[in-house]
């Protein structure tokens, strides 16, 4: 590739015009531009991908989500010498029975009060009909007639609709009990083989690409579990605290809403703002509107104590997801998958927020801007089969020093300097590719990763 007119007039030793450093910008923007229309390109076939595929990738999706639930006792048990296929079906076997108690621990509560919530309900129409007829509307009852009858007939006209939406619905409901099984047997395969993904992945990637691909797969397994895990605990927490809360304000159906508190924390934000809501309409419709401000006020209460201390001790750095990035992401999710997107959602941007960091800790290492890059985080050591690719020529210099992989058109800075090079934006391949090893294009050197064999499903 020809050198740019701006740094080959300064390579003569006179001052770039002015033409050539407007042309050698656009030109900078326009490649760029078309590298990032390539990249946007890819991601959204990618993305269509996924929606096509989504039969598939939603019960993998879970059943990994499932995965980081089981794999704690799995691990300890496997420590105390069980085997791991035996040690996996004891674990999901006692699961499966844990919330099947809860199921059949709510349904009692559900089916006792929930005449008392219709009587309440019932209740609440007449209040309201009767704040009707007064001022400021002072509606008759013949118009509050008309009104009610008209919305009748409404429903009735819509008859076929609304049994076409509950076959939908039941439809929803096979397809998800078929997702569920579907996502309990892929959980049982990941926790069992855990152990053998990541070295299996480094074999067929390679020392390099597998190394990386592992270090990935391991933090965003972590960054995974973690959240799960401290979810769970901060869900329990809130669902005990408004569960007693319930209990004392007299609102019906207590226990089965601090259950959906416990599940709504597993949507940031916006579970909890859901199931909040859902126990102050119960609480207004049966009680009365007392009751319900006393029960906003507990759940803002634990809200913010949930938020302000428990979230910071729990999680530490948590997702390190700012919370408009978590709304957005529940937001997308629920649009395209509904409540299982909004359930999956801040997980995966979890997953994907780890990558970019450890894509931007590498950019650091290269680049020298991370720090020593010896103590950069996620470093690979390198291998002994490749360490001695890189030698030290007569000048004390590595033939091929760069950290991590060579990219065949990265001009070492003295070289730059000595050529003269420019201060604005250059082609990053028109440097020197007369580096070992750039014959074939992006091979490892000297920091060839050797990253420690991480087990996915613990073990």
């Amino acid at each position: 590739m020809d050198e740019a007119p701006a740094s080959r007039d300064i390579a003569r030793g006179q001052a770039p015009t002015r033409g050539h450093v407007i042309g050698e910008g656009l030109a900078w923007a326009a490649r760029w531009s078309l590298r990032f229309l390539l990249v946007a390109g890819g991601l959204t076939l990618f993305g269509l991908l996924v929606i096509w595929l989504w039969a598939i990738v939603f019960p993998v999706f879970l059943g990994l989500v499932i995965a980081t639930v089981l794999e704690p006792p799995v691990t300890w048990l496997r420590a105390h010498r069980w085997p791991g296929a035996l040690a996996t079906a004891v674990v999901l076997l006692l699961a499966l029975a844990l919330f099947g108690g809860i199921i059949a621990l709510i349904a009692p509560a559900v089916a006792g009060q929930f005449p008392q919530i219709i009587q309440g309900a019932v209740g609440g129409i007449q209040q309201i009909q009767t704040w009707l007829q007064g001022p400021p509307f002072n509606l008759g009852a013949s118009q509050i007639g008309q009104y009610v009858q008209a919305a009748t007939d409404r429903l009735q006209q819509s008859a076929g609709q609304i049994a076409g939406g509950v076959v939908t619905g039941l439809t929803a409901v096979a397809n998800g009990v078929v997702n569920a099984v579907l996502a309990l047997v892929l959980a049982f395969l990941f926790v069992k083989d855990g152990p053998k993904f990541l070295p299996w992945l480094r074999r067929m990637a390679g020392p390099t690409s597998g190394g990386h691909l592992a270090e990935v797969g391991g933090r965003a397994w972590l960054r995974l579990g973690g959240f799960i895990r401290s979810q769970a605990l901060i869900g329990f927490v809130d669902a005990v605290f408004i569960g007693i809360g319930l209990v004392i304000f007299g609102v019906p159906l207590a226990l089965p809403l601090a259950v959906l508190t416990f599940f709504g924390a597993f949507i940031p934000i916006v579970g909890a703002l859901v199931a909040g809501a859902l126990a102050v309409l119960i609480a207004l419709v049966v009680q009365g509107f007392a009751t319900a401000l006393g029960v906003l006020i507990l759940i803002l209460v634990v809200q913010q104590v949930e938020g302000n201390l428990l979230q910071p001790l729990v999680q530490g750095r948590g997702l390190g997801l700012n919370a408009a990035v978590v709304i957005l992401a529940v937001t997308a999710g629920s649009s395209l998958a509904g409540i299982a997107g909004a359930f999956l959602a801040v997980p995966v941007a979890a997953v994907l927020a780890e990558i970019l960091r450890y894509l931007g800790e590498r950019i650091d290492a290269q680049t020298g801007e991370g720090g020593d890059p010896e103590e950069a985080p996620g470093e690979p050591e390198a291998t002994d089969a490749v360490a001695g690719a890189a030698t030290v020529p007569a000048g004390g210099r590595p033939a091929d020093a760069t950290d991590g992989y060579t990219d065949g058109g990265t001009e070492d800075p003295a070289e730059a300097d000595a050529d003269g090079g420019t201060d604005g934006p250059t082609d990053a391949g028109s440097g020197a590719s007369s580096r070992a090893g750039d014959g074939d294009g992006a091979v490892p050197t000297a920091r060839t990763p050797g990253i420690e064999d991480r087990s996915v499903g613990g073990g």
